[in-house]
């Protein structure tokens, strides 16, 4: 088992040493990019806005309900601070790319594991083309590029999922609101909230693509590839977390 895992860090990392390569063409990885940034990052839009709001809407509800049981009083201007802060230290970066790591690490296993078994990736090589920088390169790049885009959005989104929560529910105004997201919060939260979507964005990229590369057999290795791919990317992403908060907050 040991043995086995020490194997798999080996080929990952040789084959990300192949795929953070210069380009052989720069044309064609240009095109490359900005079709990894549609299928990867725009195809995404919807369903960060969708989630965004009603994590934003749960948060902001749960914030008040804590405020509200306090035995001391607490301004409901908060509500809308605490929201903010929850949002842009946890909730925007681990939950939207760990819903990330589902929908677009998936698609890159799948996707590279059907040209394994089609063997168009062995056509490739056997052109002179390094497969792992044609395929995987794009990948990274768009992942690394729309992520912190994607994470932005999801903030802007969630505080106004808040917001609206406010109005339907009736429990604090929307001047209150508005006052508490406009209350000072530390920069070093926004720099650790998109220092982390970088990092994720890169283990979201490269992790699906190691199971979808060196995967052996048929469709069915290659759904069983993709399960697998969406487990580890979580699980790193997770001690990622863990190590970055260290670092940074501690």
């Amino acid at each position: 088992m040991l043995k086995k895992f020490f194997t798999a860090v080996g080929e990952y990392i040789i084959l990300l040493g192949k795929s953070l390569q210069k380009p052989q063409k720069m044309r064609v990885f240009w095109k490359l990019l900005m079709r990894e940034i549609n299928d990867l990052g725009v195809n995404s839009f919807g369903l960060v806005v969708f989630t965004s709001i009603f994590v934003g809407a749960v948060v902001a509800i749960q914030m008040f309900n804590n405020f509200d049981a306090s035995s001391f009083p607490i301004p409901p201007s908060f509500v809308g601070y605490a929201t903010k802060a929850v949002l842009v230290l946890e909730f925007a970066p681990t939950i939207i790319s760990l819903i990330l790591a589902g929908k677009v690490g998936s698609y890159i296993a799948s996707s590279i594991g059907t040209m394994r078994v089609s063997e168009q990736i062995d056509a490739l090589d056997i052109m002179g083309v390094n497969s792992p920088n044609f395929l995987i390169f794009p990948k990274i790049i768009a992942c690394m590029i729309f992520n912190p885009l994607l994470i932005a959005i999801s903030i802007v989104f969630g505080i106004g999922g808040g917001y609206i929560a406010g109005i339907l529910t009736g429990n604090w105004t929307e001047n209150d609101y508005i006052i508490g997201i406009q209350m000072y919060m530390p920069n070093l939260f926004i720099y650790y909230a998109f220092s982390k979507t970088i990092v994720f964005a890169f283990i979201i990229a490269t992790v699906p693509s190691y199971f979808g590369y060196f995967v052996k057999g048929g469709s069915l290795e290659v759904g069983r590839a993709s399960t697998q791919a969406v487990v580890w990317t979580m699980v790193f992403i997770i001690i990622s977390e863990l190590i970055l908060t260290q670092l940074i907050l501690s």
